[in-house]
């Protein structure tokens, strides 16, 4: 029997939908949009691509969005300008400081000057700090991590008590995602580049969160039957015979993957759409709960 696809596209759709209810309720209570400020720096043409869907993402469902746009060679200073600007801006809900930033700036020094109340992409030390304690809440979670958690439950996975393997270990995916499903009551197991004998790991994994960013690194005979596969991997393979020459494939080698997996996500239209949907609906929480702090 073939593996179960998890549809992450018609999965974001939805949820855009109430949310663009939702913020247009909150406009009709309040007189004013959620907004959503973005810093952004270098030539990285990925990050590009990423904010002006993220822009488009949000006019659709009524959240302002300002981008602060910036060359590879701009300071450490001019960053952090830019984001002390969007945290002094009572219009701005939420923040997300676009990575990769250039190799100049100190990442981590941009990220903790973030407010704490507007870190909507849940990358600030002290957010990923509470994520990663137990008995204490994050403000935001990041938001594909969150966003194959919803796909998780979108297809009746039992989380609680299941093994899962997360393959890849970067800041922005493995981490945060181990931490997440660790707070589901999963035991898990964070495999990378240096882990030995893969395929083993896999063989017993319930759930499979690929995230090493390798085109078609996992083989459909590493995985346990009827596992759940979430497939975060996103990358450019040669296909000369289409019109871009190029096409997007996962870490997973999904056709062979659809003969064992229980459950798996295509690439594209898997957990690509879910990381702007819930982006969208951190910034619109922002918002709710800066209005609450008003009240």
């Amino acid at each position: 029997m073939k593996a179960q696809i998890i549809d992450g596209r018609a999965v974001a759709d939805r949820i855009r939908d109430q949310i663009a209810v939702e913020v247009s309720q909150f406009i009709e209570q309040h007189g004013y949009a959620p907004g959503l400020g973005v810093v952004m720096a270098g030539d990285h043409a990925p990050s590009a691509t990423y904010v002006r869907m993220k822009r488009r993402a949000c006019e659709r469902v009524g959240i302002t969005s300002v981008v602060h746009e910036m060359t590879a060679n701009s300071t450490q200073a001019e960053v952090e300008a830019a984001i002390r600007k969007l945290n002094d801006d009572p219009t701005i809900h939420g923040i997300l400081v676009q990575l990769p930033l250039p190799d100049a700036i100190d990442e981590e020094a941009a990220l903790t000057l973030v407010s704490l109340e507007k870190d909507v992409d849940g990358f600030h030390p002290i957010n990923i700090g509470r994520l990663g304690q137990k008995g204490r809440d994050p403000l935001f979670t990041p938001a594909t991590p969150t966003g194959c958690m919803v796909l998780l439950e979108e297809a009746g996975v039992e989380i609680s008590g299941a093994n899962a393997v997360v393959v890849g270990r970067s800041n922005i995916v493995g981490m945060p995602m181990a931490l997440m499903l660790i707070k589901a009551n999963a035991t898990v197991t964070v495999c990378h580049s240096r882990t030995q004998d893969l395929p083993s790991y896999l063989k017993e994994a319930d759930i499979v969160i690929a995230a090493a960013g390798r085109a078609h690194f996992i083989q459909g005979e590493w995985l346990k039957p009827g596992a759940t596969v979430i497939d975060v991997g996103t990358n450019r393979v040669d296909a000369p015979d289409t019109e871009r020459g190029y096409k997007l494939v996962g870490d997973v080698d999904f056709d062979a993957a659809l003969d064992v997996a229980g459950a798996i996500t295509k690439v594209p239209g898997g957990v690509g759409p879910m990381t702007i949907t819930m982006l969208l609906q951190n910034t619109l929480k922002a918002a709710q709960r800066s209005a609450q702090k008003s009240n």
